[in-house]
């Protein structure tokens, strides 16, 4: 508000007396699903209105559902608590490790960018908690139960499950979905069967059970053990009063115990991050074995390429001696055919001489015809010729062979 010199602001307040919804359940003697749904109906709607704000809660919980009047047969719901509560915006990115282990989601464990789907995650928790008494990640230790929400490690224990539908198993098994962008969103949440139903209606072939209230001893037991201040051997009468005492005198105590608390938390987001780490050093050594085997089966490749390469060099080496070996025969055998040649020119040269000389004596005579030298000539050529021939083409194949050999 602005008064003209000075800027104010008015903080407005709403008493919640019916204390915790967990806190009313264990006074019951039996909770039927129906009225589970109803209070979780209204849970949806409360975060409903908030993510269509683009705002994410981030922290709830039991301690933060509370009643606005317990005296109504189902109280109104009053969700609490926005110390954590975020604005998500498009295109910005938000890590951070926060909220109360056992109700976180993965992607906060695990440090990785965050959104309006981890509330939904929360409720998942919540309703595994109002429907059995039992936690689904809890575990020893703060790090026993974050590795078991990173692995989505929990089952529907019959003991506990025994009197609860199949559409209620489904709306959680598909709340507690580690990737975010899988699990429901808060609008496909409302319209969830086991929320839209209603008391013995039949809806997408299932059927709530009737006449077969769940048992409030495990969430009695539950709420007095892990998130109740109520005296375990005293009445919830008793426990009021004790409250408003506590009230008066947690003024004094608040900032030791902020910073006890803030210790405590600091200390265990550290465990969680050395428990990260240790995670990715293993999977990184995992991968480097891997990397080494295939840099090892490279080497041996190429060791068996180079190895082939030289054998290749040789052979190549070898084809090339053979070719100069069959040049050299090559040489050898021109050189003998033109040997050859010139022997049987100077032989056919002393053949026409003498041919020459034995025609001129038989034109003298009369009884040889002219034509007769050509024709005999020709002949003889042809023949010494192909003979000639044949011998060279023995010998270069000869020679051929002995070189492949």
């Amino acid at each position: 508000m602005n008064t003209g010199t000075t800027m104010c602001f008015l903080l407005g307040f709403r008493r919640v007396s019916g204390g915790e919804l967990f806190d009313f359940l264990a006074q019951k003697e039996s909770l039927s699903e129906e009225e589970a749904t109803q209070f979780i109906k209204q849970i949806l709607d409360g975060v409903n209105y908030l993510h269509t704000k683009k705002i994410a809660h981030f922290d709830l919980k039991p301690e933060n559902i509370m009643l606005l009047d317990k005296t109504l047969p189902i109280p109104h719901i009053k969700l609490i608590d926005f110390g954590l509560a975020h604005e998500i915006e498009d295109g910005v990115e938000f890590k951070n490790i926060f909220g109360t282990p056992e109700f976180v989601a993965p992607e906060i464990v695990n440090y990785e960018p965050l959104g309006l789907a981890a509330d939904l995650w929360s409720i998942g928790v919540i309703t595994y908690i109002l429907l059995s008494g039992a936690s689904p990640f809890l575990g020893e230790t703060k790090q026993e139960t974050l590795a078991n929400i990173t692995a989505v490690s929990y089952e529907f224990d019959e003991e506990f499950f025994s009197h609860t539908s199949d559409l209620a198993k489904d709306f959680i098994r598909k709340l507690l979905v580690k990737d975010p962008r899988k699990r429901l969103t808060i609008q496909e949440a409302l319209r969830h069967p086991w929320i839209k139903s209603k008391e013995g209606s039949k809806v997408q072939g299932h059927r709530r059970t009737e006449h077969r209230p769940l048992k409030t001893k495990w969430l009695r037991d539950y709420t007095i053990k892990n998130h109740s201040s109520i005296p375990p051997n005293n009445t919830y009468a008793t426990f009021e009063r004790f409250a408003c005492v506590v009230e008066e005198i947690s003024g004094m105590e608040k900032s030791v115990g902020t910073l006890a608390a803030s210790h405590d938390s600091l200390q265990g987001d550290i465990d969680a991050l050395v428990s990260i780490y240790n995670e990715k050093e293993a999977w990184y050594k995992e991968e480097h074995e891997s990397v080494k085997h295939e840099l090892s089966q490279l080497k041996y490749e190429y060791r068996k390429i180079d190895s082939l390469k030289k054998h290749l060099k040789e052979d190549v080496q070898a084809v090339g001696a053979n070719l100069a070996g069959v040049t050299g025969r090559y040489m050898g055998l021109q050189s003998h055919y033109e040997r050859l040649s010139k022997e049987l020119s100077e032989e056919l040269q002393w053949i026409q001489d003498l041919m020459g000389s034995f025609w001129s004596e038989g034109s003298d005579e009369g009884y040889v015809p002219a034509s007769f030298g050509c024709v005999f000539q020709k002949d003889l050529n042809e023949l010494l010729n192909r003979s000639c021939y044949e011998e060279f083409l023995a010998a270069l194949n000869l020679g051929m062979t002995k070189s492949s050999q």
